[in-house]
């Protein structure tokens, strides 16, 4: 069993995982509280059914999860299991929150700072138990996306800001899962040459998903973010994955994600 311990604030990252986990492995095997508990059943023991049964346990860590006592109840539980042998806990981080002390000396995916591609191989690889060190080229991220508070679970507040120097491409790509007549996407504070829903984009090796693309007027500049909010049109829940930018005239590259409170 595979245990997907988060808090409801961050399953616009989250379901998309889960989604794919379950793709792979099947629904039974993945425990998240998505389907994995129904109107009518017991919240506490379903729970602890999956805590029981799971062998691979990953923590989304985030300042939404670190505040939340039963996602604490969880990997504290998981910890437990994790020194009996009966079960292998991996930490995620999502956002820029401080890693408890507990778990300093654990290795964890860093979506973070690495991107949803790249933290959904390391997981797969970590269930299929394969080496999961990728070379990658060592660059600065001048270009930073981040998810803005929000009281509306159906849609997300997005900024993207160049943190030193000016990004004269303004090319944008709002990753999702969902399709054309499911979610829909505006820059609301800067005038577009272009905006156009895609599919198929290549987001990683293997992976593609849709994307709303924005060819922004202006340069991306420090100080002057760039603003977004994409969000459902139906009852089925968004699935954003991430933002990708042009790098020139045929290269885009993903942007690193923070969360924010």
């Amino acid at each position: 069993m595979i245990f997907l311990s988060h808090n409801y604030k961050d399953k616009p990252i989250v379901e998309p995982i889960a989604s794919k986990l379950s793709t792979v492995y099947g629904m039974d095997k993945v425990f998240y509280d998505g389907w994995s508990i129904q109107p009518g059943d017991g919240i506490i023991d379903k729970m602890n059914d999956g805590l029981e049964q799971c062998k691979f346990f990953f923590f989304f860590v985030s300042k939404n999860s670190l505040a939340s006592n039963m996602v604490k109840l969880e990997w504290q539980n998981a910890i437990y299991k994790a020194t009996q042998n009966k079960a292998k806990l991996i930490p995620i981080k999502l956002d820029d929150c401080l890693m408890p002390a507990i778990l300093m000396q654990t290795l964890y995916i860093d979506i973070f700072g690495k991107g949803f591609e790249f933290g959904l191989r390391q997981i797969v690889d970590v269930i299929n138990n394969k080496n999961t060190f990728v070379q990658e080229e060592q660059t600065y991220e001048n270009v930073r996306g981040f998810i803005l508070p929000t009281s509306k679970d159906t849609e997300l507040h997005l900024e993207v800001r160049a943190e030193i120097y000016v990004e004269p491409i303004s090319k944008y790509i709002l990753l999702t899962e969902n399709q054309e007549d499911e979610v829909e996407g505006k820059c609301t504070n800067e005038a577009l040459l272009q905006q156009v829903f895609m599919k198929d984009v290549t987001a990683g090796d293997n992976y593609k998903c849709n994307g709303i693309f924005f060819d922004i007027v202006r340069p991306t500049t420090p100080g002057f973010p760039i603003r977004f909010i994409i969000k459902s049109k139906t009852e089925i829940p968004l699935k954003f994955i991430g933002i990708m930018r042009a790098t020139g005239e045929n290269t885009i590259r993903r942007v690193p994600i923070i969360i924010l409170e």
